[in-house]
């Protein structure tokens, strides 16, 4: 058996001896394990926040999402939204309201998204309704359909805001 580590112990794994064997020998490559190509992402998440995932197999459905700073999709969600980054996974679905600093989207949006920095529409993403964006890349393959319009700067305002103090 291969034992690994993960966030939650040590766990056991059946594995063929041959496969054991060969991983054994195998040279290592250039770029240490640690230092994997990581798929990219929106520059502005500093991994600091608050962070929702909705797993592969999960339906949320009817929510509000609040004090979220970061939402990973794996699953599917029907909600509204007012955050700072959403990220569809590629197996990922989200329909609803979003407004949102940075959409980085490998999966499926449908609805209202109103993102006041980045649009990112990878090569496997697909986004279906009204869209305002304040910038847009989308890859090759990457669908944008909708009624679909650049954001005016005075309309790209941050969502989370300090209060304001008065002073004396």
């Amino acid at each position: 058996m291969l034992k690994s580590s993960s966030p939650f112990g040590k766990r056991e794994e059946n594995v063929p001896h041959s496969i054991l064997n060969s991983a054994a020998t195998q040279q290592p490559t250039a770029r240490p394990a640690a230092q994997a190509a990581p798929a990219p992402q929106a520059a502005a998440d500093t991994g600091a926040g608050n962070r929702l995932i909705v797993g592969p197999d999960v339906r949320l459905k009817g929510a509000e999402i609040l004090d979220c700073d970061t939402l990973v999709v794996e699953g599917h969600v029907e909600a509204t939204m007012d955050s700072r980054i959403i990220r569809i996974a590629e197996k990922g679905e989200f329909n609803g309201k979003v407004g949102i600093d940075i959409a980085e989207i490998r999966g499926t949006f449908t609805g209202e998204l109103n993102v006041r920095d980045q649009l990112i529409i990878h090569s496997t993403g697909k986004v279906n309704g009204t869209v305002r964006y304040g910038k847009v890349l989308i890859e090759e393959g990457g669908q944008l359909c909708g009624d679909i319009q650049m954001m005016n700067k005075s309309d790209a305002k941050p969502a989370l805001q300090a209060p304001r103090i008065a002073q004396s």
